[in-house]
């Protein structure tokens, strides 16, 4: 996300307003809080530059009208993110004059502490945004994982609220709007392709898949409702109006807008997935991609924010997995399993003891249980945190529409007006996938104290810049994520050895990540080959590992960020522990820790270091 000017106060202003949904007067009352502000001769460098900030956030924020719905703002609700190879270049065109005026326009050795923090993170994230301009046909519009046939319905679902009658007219100007969204995003498809820029054949099915699947339902069939509808439908009958015919209205309305807008994108799409299936070939790494070593690098940098290479990242997850496998070992005589490791595997990926039944009553079950591992959590938080969320959690399935191509499990994070709660999903598609053994580590990773802790805790701290609290670095928040599935272990949680065995189990899932990307994007691996690394290394069940391998050939290096990330943290934390002796206090740690947000992993060591001098 880009960086952004308007005063904090106005931003505050703005964000009220467009909630209330009392907009009209939003520029009276900006221009009020902007005359309370200090003139620029009267602010100190920082206070210059912080304001910089936050205009050029709101700049970008009122340029994206789907980043306005997540942050709780309506001023163009019932629009779509513009999205055409213009305005792409427009926005290489800003971020080049941005990164401009901030070398230009401001003294870095007249900051703060805190604002030259702001400053180097500022230039990295412009930097990094110039250079992604190069890639930008080498993203998959379409995925499995996380493509626009999926996410546009799933953010009208998730994020667009209906609590007037305004916010239902919007979310119908949405759909009467779907289709030419979906062209731009086409033409992208269809650029990249020109580009020598396909996905494998195998994501195709799955994208057919989904764009069938929300054209299922009444009105484009018979039978239930289609899952768009049904959302309208039940977000209107969430107003309770009293004028029944109004009411009624609305749904014809929307029902109009699927037939003409949603359901002719989705045909559309699928016919332009069938064609490039056709002539899309099995191989899965990036390098098949025109300098597709080159790309591989610039995301293995960025994902990961070291210097690490390939072959570097390749051997540690090797060493990473022989050390995880000899502590599962362990778990094996705890429990007096005779037999191989892999007959250990087969035990765990077979036995129902370790599973809740394929049924809704087995579905609910597995959600009462999460729901209760992170109340048990919340209640002991202050052992080992001094700052504390604000923002409540949720669980929730995975919706029906999505499941069959989405991930085992993820975390959307809250809004910063606290109109939507933080959610853990879990993916309850099949529940021979989902073994209550990793449910403890599930919870701790994605809800607390794994992303929704580290998350809603960035977006709700004060005095930085909003370009941090919607930041993110992948190797810092997966990274954290995954030192949050270990952290409770030492907390006394686990005690269960079949409960640390999952944990565990997880740990090996994201080491072997280390080798199979590395093997699919840098060895040259096939998919089968990942796919067999994966199965003979990990418990985990077979669609588990296919799942898994697709994910990371869509993602080319994301999936080597969890590692390096966890690793650092821990090593930061062994040197904090050495140098301060007695001194050393795991609350204040963390506080270090998660006090500034996600940050490049070096730049988390310079912090780290910092506190340990001021400590001595």
């Amino acid at each position: 996300m880009k960086s952004t000017l308007i005063t904090t106060t106005a931003l505050i202003t703005l964000l009220t307003l467009s909630s209330c949904g009392e907009g009209e007067n939003a520029q009276k009352n900006n221009t009020q809080s902007e005359q309370a502000v200090k003139s620029e001769t009267q602010q100190t460098e920082s206070e210059r530059l912080n304001a910089y900030f936050e205009k050029t956030f709101m700049r970008d924020v009122m340029d994206s009208p789907e980043f306005q719905t997540f942050l709780g703002i309506k001023k163009d609700y019932g629009k779509w993110t513009v999205r055409t190879e213009e305005k792409a270049a427009a926005d290489q065109a800003r971020n080049i004059e941005d990164l401009k005026i901030l070398k230009a326009n401001f003294d870095y050795d007249k900051l703060d502490d805190a604002t030259k923090l702001s400053y180097v993170l500022s230039e990295r994230a412009l930097t990094e945004n110039t250079e992604d301009y190069k890639w930008r046909y080498y993203r998959y519009p379409v995925n499995q994982m996380f493509g626009w046939q999926s996410r546009m319905p799933a953010f009208l679902i998730n994020f667009h609220r209906v609590t007037s009658l305004d916010d239902a007219e919007a979310y119908i100007s949405r759909l009467e709007g779907f289709r030419a969204s979906a062209d731009q995003r086409m033409a992208g498809m269809k650029r990249s392709q020109e580009k020598g820029v396909l996905p494998p054949k195998f994501v195709f099915a799955y994208a057919i898949d989904d764009a069938k699947n929300l054209l299922t339902g009444v009105p484009f069939s018979d039978g239930d409702d289609s899952t768009l509808l049904a959302d309208i439908k039940k977000k209107v009958a969430g107003l309770k109006m009293e004028d029944e015919a109004q009411a009624a209205d609305l749904i014809k309305r929307a029902e109009a807008a699927l037939l003409t807008s949603v359901k002719p994108a989705y045909e559309e799409l699928v016919v332009l997935l069938e064609s490039q299936q056709a002539v899309a070939t099995t191989d899965d790494g990036a390098w098949k991609l025109p300098d597709g070593a080159d790309y591989y690098d610039y995301r293995l940098r960025k994902i990961t924010s070291t210097d690490m290479t390939a072959s570097e990242i390749h051997q540690l997850g090797l060493d990473e997995v022989a050390r995880i496998h000899g502590d599962m070992r362990k778990i094996m005589e705890t429990v007096k399993f005779e037999g191989t490791m892999q007959a250990f595997f087969e035990f765990t990926r077979t036995d129902k003891q370790f599973y809740y039944p394929e049924t809704e009553e087995g579905k609910k079950a597995y959600l009462d249980k999460a729901e209760q591992l992170i109340e048990t959590m919340k209640g002991r938080l202050d052992e080992v945190f001094i700052t504390k969320p604000k923002a409540d959690l949720t669980v929730k399935a995975v919706e029906a529409f999505r499941e069959k191509s989405a991930g085992k499990a993820f975390y959307s994070r809250p809004a910063i007006d606290g109109s939507r709660p933080g959610i853990y999903y879990a993916n309850l598609y099949k529940m021979s996938e989902m073994p209550t053994y990793q449910m403890e580590a599930l919870a701790y990773h994605e809800g607390i104290p794994g992303h929704h802790m580290q998350i809603a805790i960035m977006q709700e701290l004060k005095d930085i810049p909003k370009f941090r609290k919607f930041g993110g670095y992948t190797a810092y928040v997966e990274g954290w994520g995954l030192y949050s599935e270990y952290l409770p272990k030492e907390m006394g949680f686990y005690s269960d050895p079949y409960s640390d065995f999952g944990r565990l189990a997880m740990e090996l899932w994201r080491a072997c990540r280390l080798v199979v990307d590395t093997g699919l994007h840098y060895k040259k691996w096939t998919r089968e080959q990942a796919i067999d690394y994966l199965a003979t290394n990990t418990p985990n069940p077979h669609g588990d590992v296919v799942k898994a391998i697709e994910r990371y050939i869509v993602m080319p290096g994301q999936a080597t960020a969890y590692k390096i990330g966890m690793i650092k943290i821990q090593k930061l934390r062994q040197h904090a522990k050495a140098e301060l002796g007695d001194k050393f206090d795991i609350r204040k740690y963390h506080e270090v820790i998660l006090q500034d947000g996600a940050l490049p992993l070096s730049i988390l060591e310079d912090k780290v270091k910092e506190w340990i001098v001021s400590m001595k």
